[in-house]
């Protein structure tokens, strides 16, 4: 429901659209269900990396688990986000759902792993080799054991999110309400997990 534009939000320098959807009511656990249930149903993100003299740089990367709060890609070992890796370890995750609108933000710090890391054979699907090529010379197969096959797993330390609480149309109605009234729109609640909560989480999925 739009809500009301008020003098104080306004004299405060608040952000209405942030202030109208804050959620610090939900229980954590609840907060991280639901957390879960957006990154779960998405294939893909972006994760993002800081690169000397450029900055942030951002690709599409398929989550290869989540394991609690915490994420691992397959990568190939020679791409350049692993050079990026090494001089500053702070990564981002960020998926988005088109069609619900619901968006996730993690940050964190990466650690990476060469093949000898028991957890390539374990997350590897196969259709990862069509992104390493098979040479043919029995090595460079793209399969499990390539020597190219590595991880990235991304520590969690700091989690925002929005979910929609409207349907589409319902998104639709509201936002055009809100345009045509003055007044703010409200389809949602917006989340932020702080590292102690993120830890707990991480212990009670091990």
């Amino acid at each position: 429901m739009v809500k009301e534009l008020t003098k104080e939000e306004v004299d405060s320098k608040t952000d209405p659209s942030v202030n109208t959807q804050w959620d610090e009511s939900t229980p954590i656990g609840e907060q991280f269900k639901e957390l879960y249930g957006i990154v779960d149903g998405m294939k893909s993100s972006l994760l993002t990396t800081i690169r000397p003299d450029v900055g942030p740089v951002s690709r599409c990367m398929a989550v290869a688990k989540r394991v609690g709060p915490d994420y691992l890609f397959i990568a190939n070992i020679h791409s350049k986000k692993f050079d990026d890796l090494k001089h500053d370890k702070t990564a981002q995750i960020t998926f988005q759902d088109t069609s619900t609108q619901n968006w996730v933000s993690i940050t964190g710090e990466a650690t990476t792993a060469d093949n000898a890391d028991p957890r390539i054979k374990q997350v590897y699907s196969k259709g990862v080799n069509a992104w390493f090529g098979d040479l043919g010379d029995g090595v460079h197969t793209g399969g499990p054991e390539d020597p190219r096959m590595a991880l990235i797993e991304v520590k969690a330390k700091y989690i925002a999110y929005w979910k929609s609480t409207a349907t589409t149309l319902g998104f639709i109605k509201e936002v055009a309400q809100a345009s045509m009234t003055g007044k703010v729109a409200d389809t949602g609640v917006n989340r932020q997990l702080f590292e102690k909560d993120i830890q707990s989480a991480r212990d009670s999925s091990s």
